[in-house]
This record gives structure tokens, sequence and C-alpha cells, in this order.
């Protein structure tokens, strides 16, 4: 489950760091502030429904493209003696906050829907990745990004006394 990448473009501006020379910086430093959007199809499943359904939950952006497969469950299987093994699906997901059963059986639903046309793509257009940079393009007209603005510099001279 690919988790560390929804934390990760989750992230906010928490403070900013001043060096003596050069440039202020962020932290966290290493995300992407601005506005994000994900693509996905029919054909995704298991992770691949997963991280769209923490896209979504985590409200990290906007989902373009096709409902995914619906495959979120896990099978963990078991060695047998003759050195074969068996494999079938025994662990299920729900989500906790609305008590229910997701995403398996049905998928994750786009936010945008937009059919893989096969006839452009053969001639090297794809919709759903066009309309995602469409999207993008839209969100990023309305995006401001943080400015980062330096207080005055401390007065040294009073050590030890809250400002």
């Amino acid at each position: 489950i690919n988790d560390f990448m929804i934390y990760e473009m989750s992230k906010t501006l928490d403070a900013v760091f001043t060096p003596r020379t050069g440039k202020d910086w962020p932290t966290p430093g290493a995300t992407i502030y601005g506005p994000k959007v994900m693509i996905v199809n029919q054909f995704a499943g298991s992770g691949g429904d997963m991280f769209p359904w923490l896209f979504k939950h985590k409200k990290v952006g906007l989902v373009v493209g096709k409902r995914t497969w619906g495959g979120l469950v896990a099978a963990f299987g078991f060695p047998t003696v003759d050195g074969g093994g068996v494999n079938s699906p025994n662990c299920a997901f729900y989500n906790p906050h609305s008590d229910k059963w997701e995403v398996e059986g049905y998928g994750v639903d786009p936010d945008i829907e937009v059919e893989l046309d096969p006839y452009l793509w053969r001639q090297g257009k794809d919709a759903q990745l066009e309309r995602g940079i469409a999207e993008m393009n839209k969100m990023l007209k309305n995006y401001k990004r943080p400015v980062l603005k330096r207080p005055a510099n401390p007065d040294k001279t009073k050590i030890g006394v809250r400002h």
C-alpha cells in the first residue's frame, strides 16, 4: 500500500529556516505544495485501488479517469507439504470512519469520469491525461505559492524574554 506517497503529498508548510546568507527554505522541504491530479482507470486494482482511495480520502487532489477495478483484497497464502502453496483472498478492507466495507467489488470513483478512447489513443492522444492536464492548468491559474515573509530580526539584547 503506497500510503507513504499520500502522506508526502499531504504535507503543508510548517516553518521556514533562514540562513545567515542565501534564500529562506521551507520545512518540510520534500513535498509538493501545489495542486495535484491523479489519473485512474478500470484496470487498477489492489494497491491501484487503495492509492486513489487514500488520495480522495485525504483530499490530496482531483481524480480523473474511470472507476478502478475494485480488487482491494489481500491474499496471504500458505505453503503445502509438496512445496506448492495455497493462496486465496483472506484479508478485506473497511473504512473505520464510515463503518462500511469499501472499494472491494466496486472500485474508486473518479471525481471527473473520462473514457479512454482507443481510437484517439492509437493516434497518440490520451483523453484522460489531456483532461488531467486541463484540470491541473485550471487549478494552477488560481494557485498562490506560499510567500515566505521573513519577520524583523529579533532583539538579542533581551535574552530569555519572550517576544
